[in-house]
C-alpha cells in the first residue's frame, strides 16, 4: 500500500492515482470502515432516515451571486484567463479581500457549463458560516460532507453522488476528495496552506491538496488554490510558471488592514509591568473595544489551563505513563490529560518524590486565558473554542453562531479561530504567545508562525470601524515577527526560500520521514540504526538520522525517525522499490519481532 500513499501525496512529477482496496477507501471516507461499508452495501439507515436525508438537503431559495467589486471582477477574469493555459491557479488575496465571492462566481460559471464543483475547506468549523452563505445562492444543489456527520448522513451523500441526480456542489473537508464525481469541472481549495489538509495518523497518510490536484487531472478539471498566506511550495510553483497566479491586494470595500502592535513580553516581565498574562497595551485595547460595543478575539494555541503542574519543592512534573510528555492541567474538570494518547489522570494529593503538597501550574492554555479575562473584565461574556468545547458538529456551529450574533463579547480559542471565520463585530485581536510556534524544531516553524499570525490578525477590522492586533512575544526582534507585523509575505518567503535552498529542504527537495516503532527503546534504537545504514547504501548522504523526535514515546511505543531528502526528479517507483527492499531486509532480523515501520511523504 505504500506505493499508493506515495502517489497519493503527489510524489514525482508524473504521479498517478493507484487504485486502493474498497475497505481502505471506505475507511478513508468515514473513519469507521466496517460501519460505513455495511450502510453502503446493505443500504441500512438509522430510524432517523427522513431527518438524515433532510440534513444535506436544507431547503433554500437560490439567488444570484452578489455583484463583484472592480478588484474582484478583475481577479475573476484573470483566473478564467489563467485557466486557459494552466490547470491550476493560485489566488493570493489578503484577508477580507472577498475571495469567497470570487469563488461563488467561479462556481456559478462552472455550473452553467454543466460541471460539478468540489469546494474544500481545511476545518469543519469553516463549513458553518460558508454553508449558509452558499445555500443562499445555490440552494439544494449543494451537499456538505465531513467527519462530524454520522455514518448514515455520509452514506446518503455517497449514494447521492452515485445516482442520476448527484449534487452539483460538494462543500467539505479533506475526506471529500474520496467522493465519486461524474462531471467534475472545478476544484476550489480554500486556505490551501493549512496543514489540516494533511492526514497524519492513522494511515493512509495523504495530503488532500495533492490528491485533489490528481483528481482534477483525471477529470480534466481546473483547480483554484486560494489563500492570504500561500504555502511556500505553492507560491514557488506559481512563480516558476507551473501554476497560474492572480492576486487581490486590497480588502473588500476599501477597508484597511488592521494595525499590528508588537509587545515585548520579555522586557515587560523584566520591568514587572505585565498584568498577569496580559500586557497593559492589550488590556487597554480590550477595554476600549468592549466599552464601544465591539468584540475581541484572543488567540492562544494551547488548550487546557496550564502546560503542566510542578511540585514547587522538588520540581517533580507529572508525566504520561504511555507517552514521553508532561500532562496538561485542565482546571474545569480538575484532572491531568495527555494530549497525545488521551489518557486522563487524577491530580495528585502529594508529590510522589518528596511527599510535598505545594503544586504550581506552569504555562497557560485557553482555560487560564478565560479566567484572566473574567478577572479583568467581570462583565464581559466569554466563550472558548477549542477541542474541549467544540468536540461535536453542533458545538462548533453553536459557538460560531453565538459569537457572530454577539451573544458573547470575547472569543478565546486555538487555531480554530484563525481560519477564515468572518465576524464583523471584532475590532481587537490579541495573540498571547507567538513564540510557541516559532520555537518548534521544524523547518516550517517560521512559515507556520507567519501564517497563523497573519490569519488570526485578519479576523480584526472586517467592518468600517477598523481593527487592532496586539501581538505579545518574547522574540520581538525576530525576522518572522517583524515580517508578520508588517504583513510582508514576500519578505518572509524570500528569507525562507534562501534558507531552504541552502539546507536542501522543500520546495527544492522532496522529504520522506521513515519512522521505526518498537515497545522496547533499545530495540527501536538498534533497528532504526540498521535501517538508516541500509538506506545509506542507496541514498548516501541524503539520509539523516536516526534521531528521536520531539515526542519519542507515544502510546507505549518508542519512536525513532529517519529523514530522506531527495531530488525533485527522483523516480517514485525506484524510491518505493528501495524502501521496500530495505524494509524486508530489516524484517528478516530476529530482533525485528514487534517492530513497526511507516512512512510519511512530504510531512507537514
Amino acid at each position: 500500500m505504500f506505493e499508493t500513499y506515495l502517489e497519493m501525496s503527489g510524489f514525482g512529477r508524473q504521479a498517478t492515482l493507484t487504485p486502493v482496496s474498497k475497505s481502505d477507501l471506505l475507511r478513508m471516507c468515514s473513519g469507521t470502515g466496517a460501519a460505513f461499508s455495511a450502510l453502503v452495501e446493505k443500504k441500512l439507515l438509522t430510524t432517523h432516515e427522513e431527518e438524515v436525508e433532510r440534513l444535506p438537503l436544507v431547503t433554500a431559495t437560490a439567488n444570484q451571486p452578489s455583484t463583484l467589486s472592480e478588484a474582484q471582477q478583475a481577479a475573476f477574469e484573470e483566473i478564467n484567463t489563467s485557466f486557459e493555459s494552466h490547470d491550476t491557479t493560485l489566488l493570493h488575496g489578503v484577508t477580507s479581500s472577498g475571495k469567497t465571492e470570487v469563488y461563488i462566481h467561479l462556481i456559478s460559471r462552472a455550473l452553467k457549463q454543466g460541471h460539478q464543483v468540489l469546494y474544500l475547506l481545511p476545518e469543519i468549523a469553516l463549513t458553518t458560516q460558508l454553508t449558509t452563505r452558499l445555500r443562499r445562492v445555490f440552494g439544494q444543489r449543494m451537499g456538505v460532507y465531513h467527519s462530524k456527520f454520522s455514518d448514515a448522513e455520509r452514506v446518503e451523500i455517497y449514494r447521492r453522488q452515485l445516482s442520476d441526480n448527484p449534487y452539483d456542489i460538494i462543500l467539505g473537508v479533506r475526506s471529500s476528495v474520496f467522493l465519486p464525481f461524474q462531471r467534475l469541472g472545478l476544484i476550489i481549495i480554500d486556505e490551501e496552506h493549512e496543514p489540516s489538509y494533511k492526514q497524519q495518523d492513522p494511515a493512509p497518510r495523504y495530503h488532500a491538496r495533492s490528491l485533489a490536484l490528481m483528481l482534477a487531472r483525471r477529470h480534466g478539471a481546473k483547480t483554484l488554490l486560494g489563500s492570504a498566506t500561500p504555502s511556500i511550495e505553492t507560491y514557488h510553483l506559481a512563480q516558476q510558471g507551473r501554476y497560474g497566479y492572480v492576486s487581490l491586494t486590497q480588502r473588500f470595500r476599501g477597508l484597511s488592514m488592521p494595525e499590528v502592535e508588537v509587545v515585548d513580553v520579555r522586557r515587560l516581565k523584566f520591568q514587572h509591568r505585565m498584568k498577569g498574562i496580559f500586557s497593559q497595551q492589550l488590556l487597554d485595547a480590550m477595554g476600549k473595544a468592549l466599552s464601544s460595543g465591539h468584540q475581541v478575539i484572543l488567540f492562544q494555541n494551547r488548550r487546557g489551563y496550564a502546560n503542566f503542574m510542578q511540585c514547587r519543592t522538588c520540581g517533580w512534573v507529572p508525566r504520561c505513563d504511555r507517552c514521553d510528555v508532561s500532562l496538561t492541567y485542565h482546571r474545569q474538570h480538575h484532572h491531568l490529560s495527555c494530549h497525545y494518547c488521551g489518557a486522563i489522570y487524577q491530580v495528585p494529593d502529594a508529590c510522589p518524590q518528596c511527599e510535598g503538597h505545594d503544586f504550581g501550574d506552569v504555562g497557560m492554555g485557553t482555560e487560564k486565558v478565560e479566567d484572566a479575562v473574567h478577572q479583568h473584565f467581570p462583565d464581559a461574556r466569554t466563550i472558548r473554542m477549542d477541542i474541549d468545547t467544540a468536540h461535536t458538529r453542533h458545538a462548533f456551529e453553536q459557538i460560531i453562531d453565538d459569537f457572530a450574533s454577539r451573544r458573547y463579547d470575547v472569543l478565546i480559542g486555538t487555531q480554530m479561530v484563525s481560519k477564515g471565520l468572518d465576524f464583523a463585530g471584532v475590532s481587537v485581536v490579541g495573540i498571547l504567545d507567538a513564540d510557541t510556534m516559532l520555537n518548534i524544531p521544524d523547518f516550517r516553524s517560521a512559515e507556520r508562525t507567519f501564517q497563523v499570525i497573519a490569519q488570526v490578525s485578519g479576523r480584526a477590522g472586517r467592518a468600517e470601524d477598523g481593527g487592532r492586533v496586539i501581538l505579545q512575544t518574547r522574540s520581538a526582534d525576530s525576522d518572522t515577527i517583524v515580517q508578520a507585523q508588517h504583513n510582508d509575505y514576500l519578505a518572509m518567503t524570500a528569507t525562507q526560500l534562501e534558507e531552504r535552498q541552502e539546507f536542501h529542504y522543500p520546495p527544492f527537495t522532496r522529504v520522506i520521514n521513515v519512522y521505526v516503532r518498537h515497545r522496547d527503546a533499545k530495540h527501536a534504537d538498534l533497528l532504526a540504526a540498521d535501517m538508516a545504514r541500509l538506506l545509506r547504501a542507496s541514498f548516501a548522504d541524503r539520509v539523516l538520522g536516526p534521531d528521536r523526535p520531539a515526542v519519542a514515546r507515544v502510546k507505549s511505543m518508542s519512536v525513532r525517525k529517519i529523514m530522506i531528502k531527495l531530488e525533485r526528479n527522483a523516480s517514485p517507483r525506484a524510491v518505493y522499490d528501495i524502501l521496500m527492499k530495505v524494509q524486508n531486509r530489516l524484517m528478516q532480523q530476529p530482533s525485528a519481532s514487534g517492530v513497526q515501520v511507516y512512512y510519511d511523504v512530504d510531512p507537514m
